[in-house]
């Protein structure tokens, strides 16, 4: 008698982040900036007072993006007790990335052994986000049954650190909010749902509000370390964009579950900014109290924020498994979206 296959789930399995120990405080950005522009006015405390970092991390002069996630999926691997060719997929989340080609997804996986397919995938800060949907859809499907997600951070090689004129400052600004960072998850087929639920939306009619050029990959890619251009955002046409994208995204998902944003035990959001990450709870109606707050200590992570923030509540005990937990996305282009998970 033929027996009904059961359609597998996706779990997470783990998750770790890698923050590298040489930081650079905002009153330091300043010092050094004020060093290299002697003519220039530039206010202090304005940093602060506009994005509410304090202080980022600055990967060392050799790290590219690759070092950076390979600590993370080394370290993800080592928790789980599993080697690298455990793994069915390795699937590359950063913006950041080592070359243009090849995939940085290849990079990892030669550096930390594996021997699994791998590829990219790619949409600003909400990479991973996209990333944990298409691994839950190969998961669930049959395709694969464990995927590591990662991604490796390294915004800070495109500080502008000259600049013409007060004009220009404003326009990059966000350049020096940024930090480094490396990011890491395992997800694997289990029994019970961990990915409750997925959503997507974007607005791309607002992607000129925040661009990051490539600036120069040089003909030796791996001479030093990537080279990009410095974040230019202009911060009222991206929170316009932010604003025409339906906010049912984020209240469906928990509609259908029959959840409210009372019942995680963490939700972790997207930060940029300190003031544009209160500004968004207020919108969608996230208790401030349930946000993992990181922006203010270790700065904007870019893609890798959430997995970061995962990271943190878990290794406190604030998560423990059976616990909810929502990934909040928010990304130029512009795009949002949310992952529910059961821990």
């Amino acid at each position: 008698m033929r027996t009904a296959l059961t359609q597998p789930h996706t779990r997470m399995a783990g998750v770790a982040a890698h923050l590298p120990e040489t930081t650079l405080s905002t009153a330091e950005l300043e010092d050094r900036l004020a060093d290299r522009n002697p003519t220039l006015d530039l206010p202090r405390g304005l940093i602060h007072d506009h994005s509410g970092v304090r202080r980022r991390h600055v990967a060392l002069p050799h790290e590219k993006p690759s070092d950076l996630a390979a600590h993370a999926a080394r370290r993800v691997l080592e928790d789980n007790g599993l080697q690298a060719a455990d793994l069915d997929l390795l699937i590359y989340a950063g913006v950041s990335s080592d070359a243009v080609e090849p995939a940085t997804g290849h990079v990892v996986a030669a550096k930390i052994g594996a021997c699994c397919p791998v590829f990219d995938v790619r949409n600003a800060c909400n990479s991973v986000l996209n990333a944990i949907q298409v691994a839950d859809a190969l998961i669930s499907g049959g395709r694969h049954r464990r995927v590591l997600v990662c991604c490796g951070e390294l915004p800070t090689a495109g500080t502008p650190w000259t600049l013409a004129d007060a004009e220009e400052y404003v326009t990059v600004a966000a350049s020096y909010t940024v930090s480094d960072a490396g990011a890491a998850l395992l997800l694997e087929a289990g029994t019970e749902p961990g990915v409750l639920a997925h959503r997507f939306s974007a607005y791309s009619a607002g992607w000129q509000a925040a661009v990051s050029a490539v600036d120069n990959l040089t003909t030796d890619p791996w001479a030093g370390r990537p080279t990009i251009g410095p974040l230019i955002v202009d911060s009222a046409l991206l929170v316009r964009g932010i604003e025409n994208i339906d906010y049912a995204v984020f209240h469906k998902p928990l509609a259908d579950l029959g959840l409210t944003w009372d019942d995680f035990a963490a939700i972790c959001v997207h930060q940029a900014t300190l003031p544009t990450l209160w500004w968004f709870c207020d919108q969608v109606r996230i208790p401030q109290g349930k946000v993992v707050v990181t922006i203010a200590q270790h700065g904007n992570l870019v893609a890798a924020t959430l997995l970061v923030q995962l990271a943190r509540v878990v290794a406190s005990g604030r998560v423990r498994r059976g616990d909810l937990v929502a990934l909040v996305g928010l990304a130029s282009g512009a795009s949002a979206g949310i992952v529910v998970v059961r821990w």
